[in-house]
């Protein structure tokens, strides 16, 4: 019997871990001749120790993180890359019960629209600072997270000020439905199942979701430890190719329902509480995507291509927000944590579809735009901002200056 490599790799207990997952249970690791072996971490922090110590090669994490590891901005953390991308969108903002019924007081529209959400709950915090009120307590699952960075652009956005107006405070998100229920926090921005599972506990509600902040957003990208990757060219390649393979029968309509019964069976949940940010109507809608599905009219939209924008639009929040200094050596170290180098060397064999840069001008398309790529042609956007900015990255300073102003 021939002896298969093995990859040890982390994830946390989301609907966006269903990339890493399918690759271990449907068989596409396999395939490649590598045995993946999947490991459920405590905490983002736990994870990244565990990377660090050697016990894992990498983890499914949040977009931002290899970026912030490889900035310094994480203690014992092992350098990082980022050469595939788990999918866009999956997030959502859920307020409790409470807090959804002053939000409504203050004329919450039931669209999930951004802008409408964000007024109301600016009306509300108003309305509660004149009562001398406590501050109302909003979680994320981590720091470097495309949670806090896009909660944070979102509230900013509405005349909030993240760091005055409410508490943001960093719990993990299998802990958010609990919190909720012992009024530990009023809101959450949180990936799912865990938005489903407050709302059908009664818990909470919805008011808007990552996809109406920011379309097509990054969420999850696999980040592997650079010495790892630099020493096993090889397996970082039959890894990508095995994900890959994943993503796409992922994001295949026929197998939501098998696709919805495994995660449920590694999260340790229900099957149906998977089914909301899998089904047709989210897909559709923007809220969440794995890799891409091929129709009559050859629409591929890809959703694991390690965009080197988005990236740089990490980079651009954490300077934003007073978590590093910008510098050309920093904006160099961010944009290079994601390789599409490596994705585009892994995929070459199967002929999958790759855009012709590494970076791309976000927020600009309205509507879905065909664009041609290497074997076939996909599609990308719409990938709009909901306050209508856009962020390019050959303007990084620009947006860098007109987001920060000089400090006095």
């Amino acid at each position: 019997m021939t002896h298969r490599p093995e990859i040890t790799l982390g994830f946390q207990p989301l609907v966006d871990s269903a990339v890493l997952i399918a690759a271990a249970e449907i068989g596409f690791a396999a395939d490649e001749d590598v045995t993946l072996t999947l490991s459920r971490g405590g905490s983002w922090d736990d994870i990244l120790e565990d990377v660090a110590s050697g016990k894992l090669q990498g983890a499914h994490m949040p977009a931002p993180l290899p970026v912030a590891v490889n900035l310094g901005l994480l203690a014992n953390a092992p350098p990082l890359v980022a050469p595939i991308a788990f999918g866009l969108g999956g997030n959502a903002v859920t307020v409790s019960i409470a807090l959804h019924a002053e939000m409504s007081q203050q004329g919450l529209l039931t669209d999930l629209d951004p802008a409408a959400a964000g007024a109301a709950l600016r009306a509300v915090i108003a309305a509660r600072r004149s009562q001398g009120a406590p501050l109302i307590k909003i979680s994320v699952a981590h720091r470097f997270s495309g949670h806090h960075y896009e909660l944070r652009y979102w509230l900013s956005a509405c005349g909030i000020d993240p760091d005055g107006d409410v508490d943001l405070i960093v719990l993990p998100s299998q802990q958010t439905v609990e919190a909720l229920a012992e009024r530990q926090i009023d809101a959450c921005c949180v990936g799912e199942p865990w938005s489903t599972i407050a709302t059908d506990r009664g818990l909470g509600r919805v008011v808007t979701v990552k996809s109406a902040i920011w379309r097509d957003s990054p969420e999850k990208v696999l980040g592997l430890s650079k010495p790892w990757a630099d020493d096993n060219p090889q397996l970082v390649d039959a890894l990508l190719r095995a994900l890959q393979h994943a993503a796409d029968w992922c994001a295949h309509p026929a197998n939501i329902e098998q696709l919805a019964g495994i995660l449920g069976a590694r999260l340790a949940l229900p099957g149906e509480w998977m089914l909301p940010a899998l089904s047709r109507a989210a897909r559709q809608s923007g809220f969440s995507r794995f890799g891409k599905h091929s129709t009559r009219t050859i629409r591929r939209k890809p959703g694991t291509f390690p965009w080197q924008s988005h990236a740089l639009w990490c980079y651009s929040q954490m300077v934003r927000w007073g978590d590093c200094d910008h510098t050309p050596g920093n904006m160099q170290t961010a944009r290079d944590s994601y390789r599409p180098d490596l994705y585009r060397r892994g995929l070459k064999p199967i002929f999958a579809p790759m855009p012709g840069a590494n970076m791309k001008v976000e927020g600009a398309l309205r509507e879905p735009q065909h664009v041609g790529a290497s074997h076939a042609a996909f599609v990308l956007g719409p990938d709009g901002f909901f306050d209508g900015r856009i962020f390019d990255p050959d303007c990084l300073e620009d947006y860098i200056l007109c987001q920060c102003p000089p400090k006095n």
